[in-house]
């Protein structure tokens, strides 16, 4: 009998079409989260006016979405060490994709707020398991690049978002960006069948010729034989519920990912949420200021995989440093005047040192747990983190409701990563990979 271990066949696969399918499939699911949740920022003005929305209404309309991700990671993180990835990842994009699709006939706040708070779980649900996945089943060398660039596709959809609210808003109207929400759903056979399971998961449920279809995939050379056992070594972990991330000296680096993630999504979601609106409020017409939007995450490409690549080659830990610096810097400056060069280069460094370093983020934080409480990990993690992305979009509703100077809303929202960045330097400096 031979005993085949999964971790060194993952470990030291060549990148191939295996990889680049599921590197694709979970793409296009991220792609989809990111329109769903960029979206809001993109109607916001249109809502406002259409609603006759206080900046405060607005900014807690904002936030329903993000109660609902809350939840959603904390409830599909954990669940998906117990069931499986691919079940959880097909629930929430039913979810999400389904409920942001009926949100554009919201016809007034309560119905708009409950099908994006619905739609929040599945966008909140599907990405520490997407991420668990992409990290279970990437090659060793290049795990934080190809995670990185699956989750970039956030970004993408953020800027499909942008690019089609430019052109559909104003003809069709703010439910029309809404519907296009359906493909996901609409794709979701296809998924299923190609997307596969959890190496872990599989290994505890005995389907050795599920895993023997994979190792081949990923080791063309390789010959299964009928007797042959596949084992996929577990880190030492006593727990696979929320307490183990508190074990084996776990316990400070787990709350200081917490806060990093906090701090992290309070500048996303306060940028993504209100970076249009400033715009359009500091001068710029409604589709130049939507266009900033679209310049935000076309940084956010550049950051997530160029800090994926840097986190290969150096440390994630001293990337991330670095990145939270820069976006304190970059948000800073985005208050004094400049030219529409300068303007647009500090947007997009602010877009890859935000957005692009909490794809890094997740990736650090994949890799450092057990895969045990791997998802675990990442979900609770990500549903902490949520309180701040809910805050963002209320911060920047109360302080454009108390008609201040544009400057000092981007300062209060450069101030997070002053914190993220002290907290990423508690983090434990070793890493499981």
């Amino acid at each position: 009998m031979r005993q085949i271990n999964l971790h060194h066949e993952i470990d030291n696969a060549k990148f191939g079409r295996f990889h680049w399918i599921l590197l694709s499939v979970c793409a296009l699911i991220i792609i989809f989260d990111g329109y769903d949740l960029v979206i809001y920022g993109v109607v916001l003005p249109k809502l406002m006016a259409s609603w006759n929305l206080s900046p405060l209404q607005a900014g807690a309309m904002g936030s329903y979405a993000l109660f609902g991700m809350m939840f959603g990671a904390f409830i599909f993180g954990p669940l998906s060490d117990r069931i499986g990835r691919k079940k959880v990842i097909a629930l929430c994009v039913i979810l999400f994709s389904l409920f942001t699709f009926i949100n554009g006939f919201a016809r007034d706040v309560l119905e708009f707020g409950v099908c994006r708070f619905i739609a929040g779980l599945g966008i909140g649900g599907v990405m520490p398991n997407v991420v668990a996945l992409m990290t279970e089943y990437a090659p060793k060398k290049i795990r934080n690049l190809l995670v990185t660039i699956m989750f970039s596709g956030y970004s993408v959809g953020g800027m499909l978002s942008a690019g089609l609210g430019m052109w559909l808003v104003p003809d069709f109207g703010w439910s029309s960006v809404f519907f296009v929400a359906i493909i996901p759903l609409l794709l979701l056979p296809v998924i299923l069948k190609i997307l596969p399971e959890s190496p872990g998961f599989l290994s505890r449920g005995n389907q050795a010729y599920r895993l023997a279809g994979i190792v081949k995939q990923l080791n063309p050379a390789f010959n299964s034989q009928s007797d042959d056992q596949f084992v996929y070594p577990l880190e030492q972990s006593n727990s696979t519920t929320l307490v183990g991330l508190f074990k084996d000296g776990r316990a400070l680096t787990t709350m200081m990912f917490w806060v990093a993630f906090f701090m992290c999504l309070l500048m996303v979601y306060a940028l993504g949420s209100w970076l249009p609106k400033l715009m359009n409020q500091a001068g710029y017409p409604l589709g130049s200021s939507i266009m900033f939007l679209m310049v935000l995450n076309i940084g956010a490409i550049f950051g997530a995989v160029g800090g994926g690549w840097l986190a290969d080659k150096f440390n994630p830990r001293s990337v991330l440093t670095v990145f939270f610096i820069l976006a304190t810097v970059s948000i800073s400056l985005l208050g004094f005047k400049s030219s529409a060069f300068m303007l647009n280069l500090l947007v997009a460094i602010a877009g890859a040192t935000t957005i692009g370093t909490q794809i890094v983020l997740y990736s650090y934080v994949g890799q450092f747990y057990p895969l045990k409480i791997r998802s675990t990990g990442i979900g609770w993690a990500s549903g902490v983190g949520r309180t701040g992305a809910i805050l963002g979009p209320m911060l920047g509703g109360t302080l454009l409701s108390l008609q201040l100077p544009i400057a000092y809303y981007f300062y209060a929202f450069a101030i997070p990563g002053v914190v993220a960045c002290i907290a990423i330097l508690f983090t434990n400096r070793s890493h499981r990979s």
